[in-house]
């Protein structure tokens, strides 16, 4: 808030509207160091307004240049400028926390890339896959985020003066002249047009954009704990397993503690769209309906989102990879996994579609109804066997021989996230 006060009187003195050695002063004594927050709370127990307590704070400490202190401004103008200061600081954080969080990515899905595991459609196993495709998934949603978040700010990152109404009429025949240069002064957007305030369709954008950004951290993290379960196992987050423990109650746990509390901060972190687009409504050209609010939801949401993304990174730089696990896996029903395989082998040889993919899903029933092997039946099936060799059922069984594009697709999305990473001026690997 003094940081706009001074970059106003700043501007008021360049335009001629105020004397520069009051504007120097101003700009001088605007700081916590002159303007004590006791001092502020002392006045605004009397005057029961918080911009008017600083307003007052100043001026004192200007002494008789202070009369010159938020001179034509209205509180939103101070307000709603000083907010968007710290969006401007809070979205070059979370950028920050992105970037490192992408190049994570991208050494992960350089790492894993030929790491072949079963995929898993309504949580059974579909087709075969690399680790390195669910990581370069992950990774352009990564991208696409950082990018939402640059493309947002000169919507989000602007502030205000434009006065009571949006007439600018306190700052007098100078007023676009003034807001120019104090948004220049501060690196802000200027707007188009405001009422009172700043209109909140720009912070009901940022916040939903953050809750996007968290579930797509969410569903990292979730799928973290599934690959993690006993029963998969082909995953875990980072334990401590000289000090850390995972319950009181019992000596075995290794829970996926981290990625659970991203879960759980996400819930919050979605929750708090709904207020933000109530903000969006207000009587005429302002009341305080939003006020209150969003003082808990915007920073609530850049401080737990910075949580989300923060803890994150360190589970994924530090995963344990388990590549035994997923091979055990990826055999558990003995070439099950690759039926789509086999019925393309099968129509291959002359077989009609339908015919082939009857038989094999015929053979997947049994399998799955007598706890066989899949391979051994397809082997012992006369109609099969008179198509097909047992090399080439092998073959077909194979799942190295069913990853179709998976490693150009992870080299394009590799190749294209270095590129979009040089454009901003990251390193690429």
């Amino acid at each position: 808030m003094l940081d706009v006060e001074a970059a106003l009187a700043r501007a008021q003195a360049k335009v001629g509207d105020i004397p520069t050695r009051d504007a120097e002063t101003i700009s001088k004594k605007a700081s916590i160091r002159n303007v004590r927050l006791a001092r502020v709370r002392e006045i605004e127990a009397r005057t029961k307004h918080e911009t008017a307590s600083v307003v007052e704070a100043l001026a004192e400490a200007c002494g008789r240049n202070g009369r010159f202190v938020h001179l034509g401004a209205t509180s939103s103008d101070i307000l709603d400028t000083a907010t968007a200061l710290q969006i401007k600081e809070g979205l070059k954080l979370l950028s920050n926390r992105l970037d490192e969080l992408e190049q994570t990515l991208l050494k992960q899905t350089e790492k894993y890339q030929d790491t072949i595991c079963i995929g898993r459609t309504h949580g059974q196993h579909a087709l075969p896959i690399t680790l390195g495709l669910k990581f370069a998934v992950w990774m352009r949603e990564t991208s696409r985020h950082i990018a939402r978040l640059r493309e947002c700010m000169p919507r989000v990152v602007v502030g205000k003066l434009t006065g009571a109404v949006g007439t600018m009429a306190g700052l007098g025949e100078h007023a676009l002249e003034i807001q120019q240069l104090v948004m220049e002064d501060l690196g802000l957007g200027t707007p188009e047009v405001t009422t009172q305030i700043v209109q909140r369709d720009r912070y009901a954008e940022l916040v939903s954009v953050l809750a996007n950004l968290a579930s797509s951290i969410d569903k990292f993290s979730t799928e973290v704990r599934n690959l993690q379960r006993t029963e998969i196992d082909e995953a875990r987050e980072p334990f401590d397993v000289k000090t850390q423990l995972g319950s009181s109650a019992m000596p075995h746990k290794m829970n996926p503690r981290v990625s659970e509390n991203i879960s759980s901060v996400a819930k919050i972190v979605r929750s708090l769209v709904q207020p933000t687009l109530e903000s969006v409504v207000t009587w005429h050209e302002r009341d305080l309906t939003q006020s209150a609010s969003e003082r808990f939801t915007i920073p609530e949401a850049f401080i737990l989102v910075d949580h989300m993304i923060g803890n994150f990174d360190k589970v994924l730089a530090g995963l344990h990879v388990l590549p035994d696990k997923m091979t055990r896996n990826l055999d558990l029903t003995g070439g099950m996994e690759l039926s789509e395989a086999l019925v393309k082998a099968l129509v291959s040889r002359g077989m009609q579609r339908p015919r082939a993919f009857q038989l094999v899903r015929s053979i997947s029933i049994e399998t799955a109804s007598r706890g066989g092997r899949f391979r051994d039946l397809v082997q012992s099936n006369g109609e099969i066997s008179r198509l097909l060799s047992p090399a080439e059922i092998r073959s077909a069984l194979d799942p190295k021989n069913y990853l179709g594009k998976t490693r150009d697709l992870v080299r394009g999305a590799i190749q294209k996230t270095r590129q979009e990473r040089r454009t901003r001026g990251l390193p690429d690997s």
